[in-house]
């Protein structure tokens, strides 16, 4: 029994744990389905792809995709303490002010970019020190790449010399243009939200975390939720929350958790026998970023064969070489339209081969960039299996279903290849590896359709406004939130790590009863610059 029980040691469990813990009179009780982050490969940064698949890895496999030719595409979601932010490419970046105005917009009160800044500065210690949009002392260590691998300066070069401006921070006074990414690292190691949030706080007399905890069923007495059916070392138990059940399990299994107890669409529970306590539009409005890498072999060095005691001894010594690069050490962003009001495509800069979803190792020296689309149009939907609690869910992210985003994937590639065209990276490349046969529109879509893949961002499952209000409580029930990137209305323009962040840090004051952070408003204007 605790005051509250968070389901998911994630990017939002761990540090709503470790907040909400800070009060020394609530209790917290913290369950995660997996077992804890002590495998080394956890912790080197360039060895995240390895763990693709294995025992630390949920390992889901979504359903045939509409959109591209029937594929179904690998989902990888982190199955340790840490989620997702131990498995994760360690990129911080927190979307464009756009993204959180139109969540207030909407009308998710408090959850504008003026009000959310004081939340993303309040988690981080980063190392360019304290700014209008950065802070230090928090727990959250923000740092440069200790890589700084030169093919990446190459093809930040070329990005420049293809016309696009160079952007020294690009969660700052605009998002436009190209540069190297910050990472979610501490001395050239990942530095999860276990590791940032979580494992400081475990000494805590009023945190309690048990791993090797699946939650199977939120547990309700009349209209609330007092606690949650647990399977631990194969034996069941309920455990009571006093106060509030949390859900953060992420995009994927919120809502199999909040289905499987009887919240959801009578179309979605009604097969499988589950009577509907509260209709909502649980699972659907699913969002992702969709990703169609280039890949180009290189007749410059690159990250492959990297794996060599030397480095390791570089690493482990120095903090510094090849093995702390997280693949993507750097990025863009780009209009696929001049009258957009945002970026819609974003690049990810990488010194080495990555194809086949990332499941096939490189065997070759090579590089890597392309279009991701960052403000999609498609909706998708999480759905039900079984009604078994442990069944994987299914999954469908509906990419390139919708005439919009066709025409971005093809206006992004074309992007992607003129950067491709460049003096400075046509020195460095020796061959083709994995790209459209030319840039008509035929050969790009079938090229997209081909290689196609989620960025491992899933958002929106359980939105604000449609399953949780502005504070997070699920609509219709008591002692019920859920804190995770579900509950995003719709996905940041940018990688997600960083904004489940904030989310976590925003909702443990929701949940606490304290007042909004207050900070001066950056003087920015992200949308027009």
């Amino acid at each position: 029994m605790a005051d509250y029980v968070i389901v998911g040691a994630g990017s939002a469990g761990c540090v709503l744990a470790a907040r909400l813990s800070e009060d020394p009179d609530v209790s917290v009780l913290l369950l995660e389905a997996g077992g804890p982050d002590t495998a080394p490969e956890i912790h080197v940064p360039a060895m995240f792809p390895i763990m693709f698949k294995s025992g630390l890895d949920w390992d889901l496999l979504g359903e045939e995709e509409p959109g591209l030719d029937r594929r179904r595409l690998y989902l990888p979601r982190g199955r340790m303490i840490g989620g997702c932010s131990s498995i994760n490419a360690m990129i911080y970046l927190r979307g464009n002010r756009l993204d959180y105005d139109d969540w207030a917009a909407g009308g998710c009160d408090g959850w504008s970019y003026d009000e959310v800044l004081p939340y993303f500065k309040r988690g981080e210690d980063n190392e360019r020190g304290a700014n209008d949009y950065h802070g230090v002392g928090g727990p959250q260590t923000v740092s440069e790449s200790r890589s700084l691998h030169p093919l990446v300066d190459i093809m930040l070069e070329a990005a420049i010399q293809a016309g696009h401006p160079a952007n020294p921070d690009l969660n700052g006074e605009r998002q436009d243009g190209v540069g190297r990414f910050q990472v979610t690292q501490r001395g050239g190691f990942r530095c999860s939200t276990a590791d940032a949030y979580l494992h400081p706080a475990t000494g805590r007399p009023n945190l309690e975390v048990k791993d090797c905890s699946y939650a199977e069923r939120i547990v309700f007495e009349g209209n609330r939720a007092v606690g949650v059916e647990v399977v631990r070392n194969g034996v069941r138990e309920t455990i009571r929350a006093e106060r509030e059940v949390i859900i953060s399990a992420g995009a994927y299994q919120s809502p199999v958790l909040l289905m499987l107890s009887g919240i959801g669409l009578e179309e979605e529970l009604a097969p499988f026998g589950i009577a509907v306590r509260e209709q909502l539009p649980v699972g659907r409005n699913l969002q992702d970023h969709a990703m169609a890498n280039l890949n180009y072999l290189s007749s410059a060095p690159a990250l492959f064969g990297i794996f060599t005691p030397e480095n390791f001894e570089l690493l482990h010594g120095e903090g510094r070489g090849p093995l702390t690069s997280n693949l993507p050490e750097a990025g863009g962003f780009f209009r696929s339209r001049p009258d957009l009001p945002a970026p819609d495509v974003e690049f990810h800069f990488s010194p080495s081969l990555f194809y086949d979803e990332g499941l096939t190792a490189p065997h070759d020296h090579g590089f890597v960039f392309g279009p991701v689309l960052v403000k999609p149009v498609a909706r998708g939907k999480v759905m039900l299996r079984t009604p078994m609690a442990d069944s994987k869910p299914r999954v469908l992210s509906n990419f390139l279903t919708t005439e919009e985003d066709r025409a971005t994937m093809v206006a992004g590639a074309r992007l992607a290849l003129e950067v491709a065209g460049q003096p400075a990276l046509q020195a460095v490349t020796k061959a083709p590896f994995s790209v459209p046969a030319s840039d008509s529109d035929a050969d790009i879509l079938a090229w997209a359709r081909r290689v196609c893949q989620p960025v491992y961002h899933p958002t929106s499952t359980c939105a604000m406004g449609d399953v949780v209000d502005s504070e997070l409580r699920v609509l219709g029930v008591e002692g019920l939130r859920v804190v995770d990137a579900s509950v995003m209305p719709t996905v940041t323009r940018a990688n997600t790590h960083a904004p489940t962040m904030m989310i976590a840090e925003k909702a443990a004051d929701l949940i606490l009863g304290k007042p909004p952070l207050a900070g001066a408003a950056a003087q920015t204007d992200m949308s027009t610059a």
